[in-house]
């Protein structure tokens, strides 16, 4: 969309107009700083004065997936009590304006931000963090639940082995990450089962993401033939363990051997076409290509880094150790942050909400690589959750921060340094007993209804 030149200043004094009187004024300005000014005001859509124009909107939006309390009722609270404080005339504590404004929050500009504001931080990363000089990407995929409504379930349905009205709407993410910062470089999202649901389909639809150079590391889910046909294609090479099929069939007595437990090997392309390609690009797919295969650690890698002079398997060895960062970025996510129960009742806003999170992701990267510069570490040592805690507490503060108070907090987020566990195991299992609840094992409405009539049941003991 292209505008004039009034347009683009009446839109730049409304942003500014609202940068002043924000009711979370810490994440709008984080929103609205020279890094990501004018893409926001690109991504701006046309609207009219409300209670909550877009960016204020997206601004509590973020500010709401950060907090202990992730209820709208909070959030608007909050608002409510920030306008009190600033002398602004009061608004209602009522949720429904905010969640309509929500509602009108393009999509677009949610996802727009979230990518651009990763690219920007990789774009930032020194040269000194990346592996040999390259940038490490990581791919993985996870899974959240929705709530259980009929507009989710015919979405994102639940598992199938479940009865009607005790699961709930299930969503897939496959996301990929970088190595040396943690930003989130790109995310896609769909049904948990059932056609372009698995890991292999959602990333095939965001590989764009990836450059030539990039070393792509990922687990056992994803060293397909075409998949590394296609990463050949594009320049990158890929580090990941073994398909289940591939590493039972394993012979290193075969190929060109490279080392103990390192040889080439050549992989001939399936004989049956995958469901999701057509013909005429399965006929022009080369019949075979040669990849490297070595065991490490107890696991069986496949890799297109084929020379074992360049890539040394103990060097590879430790690369691969560091995918276990993706796992972390997960968790950090999912538990840390509170993605992992979705709070919208709609499919539409559903993923409106999983793109507010992962652009509240990046905005805490972002200031993990900026502490990391301050003092001269790897963002990786640096505590995501105690980075997280401090933003949440400086938030709370109404004042914007001067140089030096930046700088100060830069180096408090800096403070906190993750342990190195090399090889920790830990059991996965729960040590602190849940309530003695049954199962619910009929839908809500039935199971209510025979508490009206019946009682509770006694407590299981």
């Amino acid at each position: 969309m292209h505008h004039t030149v009034s347009s683009i200043r009446t839109q730049q004094k409304l942003i500014q107009a609202q940068r002043i009187n924000s009711d979370c004024l810490s994440t709008f300005n984080l929103l609205t700083s020279d890094l990501l000014f004018d893409e926001v005001e690109r991504l701006l859509p046309k609207h009219r004065e409300r209670l909550f124009p877009p960016t204020e909107t997206l601004a509590m939006f973020v500010s709401q997936a950060m907090s202990a309390d992730r209820s709208c009722q909070h959030i608007v609270n909050q608002a409510a009590i920030q306008r009190l404080v600033n002398g602004l005339p009061s608004c209602s504590t009522h949720t429904g304006g905010y969640c309509r404004a929500r509602k009108r929050l393009p999509l677009e500009m949610v996802q727009g931000l979230s990518r651009y504001l990763g690219q920007q931080i990789d774009q930032r990363v020194s040269d000194a963090w990346r592996w040999q000089g390259r940038k490490v990407r990581l791919v993985d995929g996870s899974t959240l639940t929705l709530p259980d409504t009929a507009e989710n379930q015919a979405v994102y349905p639940q598992q199938g082995a479940q009865k009607p009205g005790l699961g709930f709407p299930i969503c897939r993410v496959v996301g990929i990450t970088c190595l040396a910062s943690g930003a989130l470089l790109n995310a896609a999202v769909g049904r948990f089962s059932g056609k372009g649901g698995d890991e292999q389909t959602l990333l095939r639809s965001i590989q764009d993401t990836l450059d030539a150079g990039d070393i792509l590391l990922g687990d056992a889910f994803f060293p397909t033939y075409f998949l590394i046909l296609s990463m050949q294609a594009k320049g990158v090479d890929i580090l990941m363990e073994q398909l289940g099929a591939r590493k039972r069939t394993t012979d290193f007595r075969r190929g060109q051997k490279l080392g103990q437990r390192d040889h080439l090997i050549v992989i001939e392309k399936p004989k049956r076409k995958p469901d999701w390609m057509d013909e005429s690009t399965y006929q022009a797919a080369p019949s075979s290509f040669t990849v490297r295969e070595f065991k490490a650690g107890g696991k069986v890698m496949v890799t297109t880094l084929l020379c074992p002079q360049a890539a040394r398997k103990e060097e590879l060895k430790n690369l691969y150790k560091q995918r276990w960062a993706v796992e972390l970025d997960i968790r950090h996510i999912k538990e840390t942050m509170g993605m992992n129960i979705l709070s919208c009742k709609t499919p539409e806003m559903a993923l409106k909400e999983i793109w507010v999170y992962l652009l509240a992701y990046n905005l805490i990267r972002l200031l993990m690589v900026q502490s990391a510069f301050t003092v001269d570490i790897m963002p990786r040592e640096i505590s995501f959750k105690h980075c997280l805690q401090l933003w949440l507490l400086w938030s709370q503060k109404t004042d914007t921060l001067d140089d030096n108070q930046w700088i100060g907090l830069l180096v408090l987020i800096a403070q906190q340094r993750v342990g190195n566990r090399p090889g920790r195991i830990e059991p996965r299992a729960l040590k602190r007993r849940l309530k003695p609840y049954p199962l619910l094992t009929e839908p809500r409405l039935q199971a209510r209804e025979k508490v009206r009539k019946h009682g509770h049941p006694k407590k299981i003991k």
